[in-house]
């Protein structure tokens, strides 16, 4: 007999049954290897947030909150560290891929659950888009500084032009000034894909090379600019804008750390789940914080707060005015070309696991979790990801872009808080490889401070989220509530959990 709509919005997924999926004990669904090491792990979630945050944001915020970015920074890390440690605790409980989504399957129920992939898939594909057209932006930098050759224009530019920049739908086709495809952007994303294909092993590796090689620039960005520091530039600490410059900040800074979502999304692909997802999560977490402020301080340190207004490619500026030459400039250049392509890497890579997960459910077509018997990785679904994110990225310009990226990362961020504290009441005796400290009190706060930071979010975030949610109602209805494995025969004694 079919369930009702209020039962199909409520049935929850045992968690047994997730963790079963995983290594094909259930019914022969599509699963994933293992393969993915505690090292490897912690350089994903490292090379998914230093990339953006302190290459394209410092120069922004720091107009915002003066010298005082410093604590935007540490603001941004404590909200973001209290998701984390609910992270911990609720990846070494379900260490499946999926991310948030699993976990608000087993916890919340399938309705809220197909609300949050959907909110991740948003927040995913616009960011890597986002993250592409920004790498194209250095890549083209880095290629004049060294060779002199200047790129046509049509070949770097989308066709889409904002034309007022307080209004993310004003918008004009082929205006002046614009091109017709960002091929590096789409290049970039091709080659991500490619990498992926090989493998999850592979990419790993890939990534955690990458990622050494960027935090080795930023330490020698931290070196070379704390030569300089001059304690006087940090004076007055706060801007005109007080402390509400510094909370607008961190707010702006908070969708940085999707990369500590990145990082549960391997759940099912890594090598002893239950010891290493919450000891990556919260390692990424220092490692990335330590990172951020040291480099805000020695920028700072080197210049006025107000040399910051406007200044692009701001820590490579900083080295050339700080040097007089040009080497230093251009292998921070080179940097940031490395380190947009890991963030692409995860970023992809999370989302394909994503879907995988929402696939393997009954949820969407299967075709989103065929697991190639070789390289053990959803072909389909991560050469689907890939040309949906390209294409975006080929066409519509970054600034238009980052403004869609926070409201998934605080949903995924909110859900998670909140099942923690729903699988303490339900399952008080399930095996934890970690658990949040101080009792309810943590997970309520980050639920919280969450909440605090959407509320900061503009109508316009508000308004896209709702037509995006309104579409994911559409298919949820329309296709994937009648196709939910707890909809089939076999699943009927997991629906009536």
């Amino acid at each position: 007999m079919a369930s009702t709509i209020l039962e199909q919005i409520t049935r929850k997924k045992p968690v047994d049954r997730l963790i079963a999926d995983t290594s094909g004990a259930g019914d022969g669904h599509g699963h994933l290897g293992r393969s993915i090491t505690l090292f490897q792990l912690i350089m994903f979630g490292v090379g998914a947030t230093i990339g953006t945050g302190i290459f394209f944001v410092l120069s922004e915020q720091v107009p915002v909150a003066g010298p005082a970015v410093v604590l935007s920074f540490i603001i941004a890390a404590v909200a973001a560290g209290l998701s984390a440690l609910c992270y911990a605790e609720m990846s070494s409980m379900i260490p499946v891929s999926g991310s948030s989504y699993s976990y608000a399957y087993a916890t919340l129920g399938e309705g809220i659950a197909f609300f949050v992939a959907a909110c991740l898939v948003l927040e995913y594909g616009i960011s890597a888009a986002a993250v592409a057209v920004g790498w194209a932006e250095y890549v083209e930098k880095l290629l004049f500084n060294i060779t002199g050759i200047v790129l046509p224009g049509w070949m770097i530019k989308g066709p889409i032009t904002v034309v007022d920049g307080d209004h993310p739908f004003a918008m004009a086709f082929f205006a002046e000034g614009s091109g017709l495809i960002n091929l590096p952007a789409v290049i970039l994303v091709m080659l991500c894909c490619i990498l992926l294909l090989r493998g999850a092993k592979e990419s790993a590796r890939a990534n955690a090379i990458m990622v050494m090689v960027k935090l080795a620039v930023l330490t020698l960005f931290i070196v070379i600019a704390g030569s300089a520091f001059n304690s006087a530039n940090f004076m007055p600490f706060f801007n005109e804008s007080g402390f509400g410059g510094v909370q607008a900040a961190a707010a702006s800074i908070f969708f940085t750390f999707v990369g500590l979502d990145a990082v549960s999304t391997a759940g099912e692909e890594v090598i002893n789940p239950r010891r290493n997802l919450p000891i990556a999560i919260i390692s990424a977490l220092v490692i990335v914080t330590g990172f951020y402020v040291l480099v805000a301080l020695a920028a700072l340190g080197v210049q006025p707060a107000d040399a910051f207004d406007g200044q692009e490619a701001g820590l490579a500026t900083i080295l050339q005015n700080l040097t007089g030459a040009a080497w230093p400039a251009n292998l921070l250049a080179a940097g940031a070309v490395i380190s947009i392509f890991s963030v692409t890497l995860i970023v992809l890579y999370g989302q394909s696991r994503i879907l995988f997960a929402v696939s393997r459910d009954g949820l969407l077509p299967s075709i989103f979790h065929k697991v190639d018997p070789r390289s053990m990785t959803p072909v389909a679904c991560t050469i689907i990801v890939a040309v949906f994110v390209s294409l975006i990225a080929a066409f519509v310009p970054s600034g238009l872009l980052w403004d869609l990226t926070s409201m998934g990362t605080l949903t995924a961020f909110s859900v998670v808080s909140a099942g923690v504290l729903i699988l303490r009441y339900t399952q008080p005796d399930m095996p934890r490889g970690y658990r949040v400290p101080f009792g309810p009190v943590l997970p309520v706060l980050s639920i919280v401070a969450c909440l605090y930071l959407i509320f900061k979010l503009s109508w316009m975030v508000y308004a896209i989220t709702g037509v995006w949610v309104a579409i994911a109602a559409l298919v949820y209805f329309g296709y994937s509530a009648r196709n939910s494995r707890l909809e089939k025969p076999e699943g009927l004694g997991e629906a009536a959990e």
